[in-house]
C-alpha cells in the first residue's frame, strides 16, 4: 500500500513515519506532499528517498491537479502529519477511512480552528489539565471533528509550561503514530 504524506512544516512526524516503514515494510511512503516549499519536511523526505511535491493552497482544491498527482503515484493511504490547511471535500470523498490526521491533544478537547502546534499546548496550560495527549482520528469536513481512531496520554504537572506539554506529547506521536497507521492498513489490506 502506498502512503501520501501532507505536510506544512518541520517534518519530525514525516521522517519518523517514513523510518518506521522502510523498517517495517508493511507499507511504502511513496510521496510528501506540502503547501509549502520551504517546509524543512521535504528536505526530511528527500534525504530518505522519497519524492516530494509542494501543492499551494491555491492549487489544493483544484482536484484536476492533486488526484492526478496521488494517482501518478498510486496512493492508497493519506496521512496528515502537521498538515495546516483544510483538506478540500473531494479528497476526503475520494480516501474514505483512508486518510488520518493526528492532532496534539485529547479531542474533542482543543480542537478545531486555530487550534494547531503551540496554541495547544498554552490552551492545555491555561486549562489548568493534569493530562495531556495525542488523537489519531479520520479527517472530514470538520476540523479536528473525524471519528476518533486511537488516543494516548501522558501526565501533566502544575510546573509544566506549554513547551513541556508539547515535549511529554511530541514523545506520544513518536511512539504510537506510526504503529496506528500501520494497524489501519493491515486492516485495509486483511479486508482486501
Amino acid at each position: 500500500m502506498n502512503i501520501a504524506i501532507f505536510v506544512s512544516g518541520g517534518g519530525t512526524n514525516c521522517e519518523n513515519i517514513i523510518r518506521y516503514f522502510h523498517e517495517n515494510g508493511h507499507a511504502n511512503v511513496a510521496l510528501v506532499i506540502s503547501n509549502r516549499s520551504d517546509a524543512y519536511a521535504l528536505v526530511r523526505a528527500e534525504r530518505q528517498g522519497v519524492p516530494t511535491k509542494v501543492i499551494p493552497k491555491s492549487q489544493l482544491a483544484d482536484e484536476n491537479v492533486v488526484l492526478p498527482l496521488l494517482d501518478e503515484y498510486h496512493i492508497d493511504f493519506i496521512v496528515l502529519a502537521g498538515f495546516l490547511l483544510m483538506v478540500p471535500e473531494y479528497l476526503i470523498h475520494a480516501y474514505p477511512r483512508r486518510m488520518v490526521n493526528l492532532h496534539p491533544a485529547l479531542l474533542p478537547k482543543f480542537g478545531g480552528r486555530g487550534m494547531w502546534g503551540h496554541h495547544v499546548h498554552e490552551a492545555v496550560k491555561a486549562a489548568g489539565e493534569t493530562e495531556t495527549g495525542m488523537t489519531v482520528h479520520y479527517v472530514s469536513e470538520v476540523c479536528d471533528g473525524g471519528e476518533i481512531i486511537a488516543q494516548y496520554s501522558t501526565p501533566l504537572s502544575p510546573d509544566d509550561t506549554p513547551d513541556d506539554i508539547a515535549e511529554k506529547e511530541h514523545v506520544l506521536e513518536m511512539r504510537y503514530f506510526p504503529e496506528v497507521i500501520d494497524n489501519l492498513i493491515t486492516a485495509i489490506n486483511s479486508e482486501s
